[in-house]
């Protein structure tokens, strides 16, 4: 009997060491779990929130380092009243790792209902770094026309004659010979790495607001529409776009004074435009823009069932980013988008209506095929 005894309390004594090491396994499971949920540690608010419905917020998330959110303020408001909310993936120009660039135009796009994921850390914003990014293109100082325009730090944004860059290249040469001059001799430093960021940053944030909207305890659980997702980059960033664009999850692309051209860069070749699936808009700022000749190239290459816009303006590579609300380049964004994955066909008037066109935006160039 002491035996039998023995033997049961042995068991409860098992199944307790079980039932402890279950508990600690489920607790060590919810911290795990606990550590990817959403969780704010940073915020601002930038002009004001935006023009749209709902004023938007630009966020740094503990979970999501890598990348900068901006999206409407009450987010279940804007659920409450729409459904669930679509998602832009965001690639900066220059491949650079901030959004400070775009952070007009990220924050105007979020306050008409969309939730964005720019490449790029957490970092405050305020209009006086604003400003200091773009000192040299302040829009007052273009002609009524914008036939041409010098800006206040000597760029020039008009195309040089065939003279100017001749000495233009004979200047260059000569800087480098002088430097080779110079350093003869020495050992040679390791060139610097020449982006700091990678296309497929895009993607890993839409795995994170995907795991997001699985989440029971995250703030964006359910919330989130995964079937209407937009890629969109600006320059280099356009680039690390269409090497992406091949993700299925992916419905539209934007291309913003941006193409590949005769390049390969940040993944992307012209033979990564085989790989297009979704509509394509493409926008640049006309013969002043270095990516003109890129996104032309594009637009020969892609195939014919993949639908294109093709938009030229007179506002060279930095399009209107630094107007107050990002101006016209903004406003294109947020029609294609309503247009491509909210299903307004009103906002396509921009894309598609020559009369709308030749009114609103008469000096603005539009091409479109395979629609």
């Amino acid at each position: 009997m002491p035996n039998f005894v023995k033997m049961i309390d042995s068991n409860k004594f098992l199944i307790q060491m079980k039932s402890k090491k279950i508990l600690a396994l489920a607790a060590a499971v919810i911290a795990g779990s606990a550590i990817c949920l959403a969780q704010t540690q940073q915020a601002q608010v930038i002009e004001n929130g935006g023009t749209g419905p709902y004023k938007s917020v630009a966020i740094g998330d503990e979970s999501l380092p890598t990348h900068m959110i901006y999206r409407p303020q009450d987010l279940n408001a804007y659920v409450k009243e729409n459904g669930k909310i679509p998602v832009l993936l965001y690639a900066n120009g220059a491949c650079a790792n901030n959004s400070l660039e775009m952070s007009r135009l990220l924050s105007e796009v979020a306050s008409w209902g969309y939730l964005v994921l720019a490449i790029g850390p957490y970092m405050d914003m305020p209009d006086d770094a604003f400003y200091a990014q773009w000192k040299g293109v302040v829009r007052g100082w273009y002609p009524d026309t914008k036939e041409y325009a010098i800006m206040g730090n000597g760029e020039r944004l008009t195309p040089y004659t065939e003279a100017e860059l001749a000495a233009q290249a004979a200047e260059k040469e000569a800087a480098q010979k002088a430097a080779a001059k110079k350093n003869k001799g020495k050992k040679a430093e390791p060139a610097p790495a020449p982006f700091h960021t990678y296309a497929r940053q895009m993607l890993e944030a839409l795995d994170w607001i995907t795991d997001q909207d699985g989440n029971l305890q995250s703030e964006y659980y359910h919330l989130i529409d995964l079937e209407k997702v937009a890629a969109m980059g600006q320059s280099c960033g356009g680039a690390q776009v269409l090497a992406v664009a091949h993700d299925p999850r992916i419905k539209t692309c934007m291309i913003f004074n941006s193409g590949i051209g005769e390049m390969a860069m940040s993944g992307a070749s012209k033979e990564t435009l085989a790989n297009l699936h979704t509509p394509m808009l493409y926008l640049n700022g006309g013969v002043a823009d270095v990516a003109y000749n890129n996104a032309n190239g594009d637009w020969g290459r892609i195939a014919d069932c993949i639908p294109v816009v093709k938009i030229s303006t007179l506002d060279g590579h930095h399009g209107t980013y630094y107007e107050a609300h990002a101006g016209a380049y903004a406003v294109a964004a947020r029609l294609w988008m309503n247009w491509q994955l909210k299903g307004i066909v009103g906002d396509s008037a921009l894309f598609m209506n020559e009369e709308y066109e030749k009114t609103f935006y008469p000096q603005w160039t539009f091409e479109r095929k395979n629609w």
